[in-house]
């Protein structure tokens, strides 16, 4: 979310920055919330002249009052200053109405407009106008047939979809054996990776109130992702973020304690209203996951750094298990709208001849710690808003697709590098049942 002043200050900076995004039907939020502005600050400004008005006016009907006893003239006196005052108050009472008015719309189209996003920001409508920046490793294509994920696992005795369908309906899954192992074992390393990293591990909440969810996401993003708990102001978590962020809401935070670098696991709850594919069977696309996330809260000069070793992290995490990877730059019209700056690491799918999205790594300026009143006292005494990132540092199981299809040998084995194993019972193969 935008500052107000800033908004009043830079209306076309604003309006241009829309149109990057190709949301022109926004464009005229920017002019009816400074017209909603201009008419609160100028209730405001009234209103403190009543304020002033009422109390000095209080202090003549007083003064004249006690001189009534002495001059009967000066009580008629008073009684039409009472009058004015109570005019007054009635305006003052219609006034206060208008300001919470003002303030309510003013907070709704705040929310709707998007957050500046980074000169470096590649222009384009959708996500077909993503950039490859770079590649890691070499993508393979083996000599022999890679079957669906879902048919490699179950070569494992290692998912049951027929039966999560029946329990749960579409978009669930059971894991089992050794692919339920492997599971956990990518999520046990990539929190000692992170630790390794010197971020602190942390399991946080799974519910959050509805504030948090406003703080934390857009009004689109929360109605396409989010579970509620009915008849509760609880929401299931889509990812560990939201909580993790939400941590810091209304808090002041003394800048020596910046970076704060934290790593999360959680499972993760998401509605993918609107989404392809999740009646189709595998587990890309589900209603539920596990994730380890990385979340990172610090002074604005530094954001830009920490965006960078972020997403280099995942990079490394991927190659120390054999996956290929790439860096694809969001375009403008890919970018959530709090989001100043985003990239994916897309995995090597040997078995589509094509890369797929692992990871998500985003820079959102000091929108979040904006709209969770997250400040920070630096050592001048003097307030600002921190910066907010947050990048996956897996989330399996759509991460054991890649995983799998990458390591799978001819025979059907699956191999499990060095970094694994030890997650893994020292074991070096997995050995298909079927």
């Amino acid at each position: 979310m935008l500052d107000m002043k800033f908004l009043r200050e830079n209306p076309d900076l604003v309006k241009e920055n829309i149109k990057k995004k190709f949301q022109d039907e926004k464009l005229p939020l920017v002019d009816e919330v400074i017209e909603l502005d201009a008419k609160n600050r100028a209730a405001i400004t009234e209103a403190s002249e009543l304020r002033a008005s009422r109390n000095a006016l209080s202090k003549q009907i007083g003064m004249l009052m006690g001189q009534a006893k002495k001059d009967p003239s000066k009580l008629e006196e008073a009684e039409k200053i009472k009058a004015t005052v109570k005019a007054n108050a009635d305006r003052l009472t219609e006034l206060e109405k208008l300001e919470e008015e003002y303030e309510q719309r003013i907070h709704k189209i705040m929310l709707l407009i998007p957050n500046i996003i980074d000169p470096s920001v590649p222009i384009g409508p959708d996500d077909s106008c993503n950039v490859e920046v770079e590649r890691f490793g070499e993508p393979k294509v083996p000599d022999f047939e890679i079957p669906y994920h879902t048919q490699i696992m179950e070569s494992f005795d290692g998912v049951d979809m027929d039966a999560a369908g029946r329990v749960s309906g579409a978009g669930f899954y059971y894991l089992l054996g050794d692919i339920a192992r492997l599971h956990e074992g990518v999520l046990a390393y990539a929190r000692d990776f992170m630790i390794d990293k010197g971020f602190t591990f942390c399991i946080p909440p799974f519910m959050i109130h509805g504030n948090v969810v406003e703080g934390v996401m857009s009004q689109n993003d929360m109605d396409a992702m989010m579970y509620k708990i009915e008849g509760e102001d609880l929401y299931l978590i889509g990812t560990s973020e939201h909580s993790m962020v939400g941590r810091f809401i209304g808090e002041i935070l003394p800048e020596s304690s910046l970076p704060q670098t934290l790593t999360s696991y959680s499972p993760c709850f998401r509605k993918e209203k609107g989404s392809h594919g999740i009646e189709e069977r595998g587990v890309y696309r589900i209603h539920q996951f596990e994730k380890q996330e990385m979340i990172v809260v610090c002074k604005p000069e530094d954001s830009m750094d920490w965006y960078n070793k972020m997403w280099k992290w995942s990079v490394e995490l991927f190659r120390s298990m054999d996956i290929p990877v790439r860096q694809l730059e969001c375009c403008s019209g890919d970018l959530a709208d709090l989001k100043v700056k985003s990239c994916d690491i897309e995995a090597w799918s040997p078995r589509q001849k094509k890369y797929f999205e692992v990871c998500s790594c985003s820079n959102l300026g000091d929108a979040q710690a904006r709209r969770l009143k997250i400040r920070v006292k630096g050592e001048d005494g003097k307030m600002y808003l921190p910066h907010t990132l947050n990048n996956t540092v897996v989330a399996p199981p759509r991460m054991l697709i890649a995983f799998l299809e990458n390591n799978l040998q001819a025979d059907g084995s699956v191999l499990i590098p060095k970094v694994l194993q030890p997650y893994m019972g020292g074991k070096t193969v997995l050995t298909p049942k079927k």
